[in-house]
């Protein structure tokens, strides 16, 4: 049977500079910002959510900057997610690694199952992958200086670190419907309803990888597609019979979202398809404009003079 999930939604990041981010994710490697609104859990922080052109689940990036809020530098190690890959066209890795040289920006080469990709850190310490193939149909978002030939399709995949394989990779293919598609020695790879970009987690194990640490500069979460929030109720129900502690679902206005944590300490998040980012917002205005929930809206002025000053990357 095949799972409610249909592959990877977002990924979701604690940043440190608001500008910063927006320059590298939305300028240097050409994503679309498709929302500007703030953390719903802290109204003081924007949250940023990048993508192709109306943000299609399995696109999304998305980050918290908390420069000035006292928030420490994490540490990447066990229960987290090491590495964010993006996908681009395999012709198109000597443009980016040219690119990101130009820019002042650090990279090597690496190779995983066969697939040729360039690693490098972003402003605030992330470590993002580009990965070269040539099996993502998505259609590109255009930037001025990134030829549609070259541009990122979208999300490719997420590393997450853990100290043991097997009870995460029995877990997702147990429960959450994923399959193992290959193996190393310290790496597995799990596809859920395929392979292609978009679907995938590589799971990298060592016992003596040191426990993650949440703050600047680390992913927070990874959220996976279901169509309907029928899909995430029966998810939501399944956890709460094998035991295991699950969010009540929660209305994040663009989608609904449940969150839990895997047996290696990785934060889940399931999250539904509609409504989408255009719920507020025409798909030719997305981004441009601080969008509230319904609920901060009477506290709009505050929200906006606490907020630090953005310049929006020009499309």
């Amino acid at each position: 049977m095949a799972s409610p999930i249909s592959g990877l939604h977002h990924v979701t990041a604690t940043v440190d500079d608001a500008q910063a981010d927006l320059d590298f994710f939305g300028s240097a490697l050409g994503l679309r910002l498709v929302k500007q609104t703030v953390n719903f859990d802290n109204r003081h922080v924007f949250h940023f959510y990048y993508g192709n052109e109306r943000g299609t689940p399995g696109t999304i990036w998305t980050t918290f900057p908390y420069k000035g809020m006292g928030v420490r530098v994490g540490r990447r190690g066990a229960g987290q997610i090491g590495v964010t890959s993006f996908s681009v066209p395999s012709a198109a890795l000597e443009f980016w690694e040219g690119r990101l040289r130009d820019g002042g920006v650090a990279v090597q080469h690496d190779t995983q199952f066969g697939d040729r990709s360039l690693l490098f850190h972003d402003p605030s310490g992330l470590m993002v992958e580009l990965v070269g193939t040539d099996r993502d149909a998505r259609a590109p978002w255009r930037v001025d200086g990134i030829d549609r030939g070259a541009a990122v399709r979208g999300l490719h995949g997420v590393t997450m670190s853990v100290h043991a394989a097997g009870p995460t990779v029995d877990f997702m293919t147990g429960v959450l419907g994923f399959r193992t598609i290959d193996r190393t020695a310290d790496r597995v790879r799990v596809g859920v309803n395929g392979d292609e970009p978009g679907r995938t987690i590589d799971i990298v194990h060592s016992a003596s990888l040191p426990h993650a640490v949440n703050g600047l500069g680390t992913v927070h979460h990874v959220a996976m597609a279901v169509p309907t929030a029928e899909d995430q109720t029966d998810i939501r129900e399944e956890l709460l019979k094998l035991g295991i502690q699950v969010t009540p679902i929660m209305d994040r206005q663009y989608f609904t979202s449940i969150y839990f944590r895997e047996p290696g300490g990785v934060l889940f998040e399931i999250a539904t398809v509609p409504p989408g980012f255009t719920r507020d917002e025409t798909l030719e205005g997305l981004g441009r404009e601080l969008k509230l929930p319904p609920w901060e809206e009477a506290n709009r002025a505050a929200i906006e003079a606490g907020l630090p000053k953005i310049t929006i990357p020009r499309a």
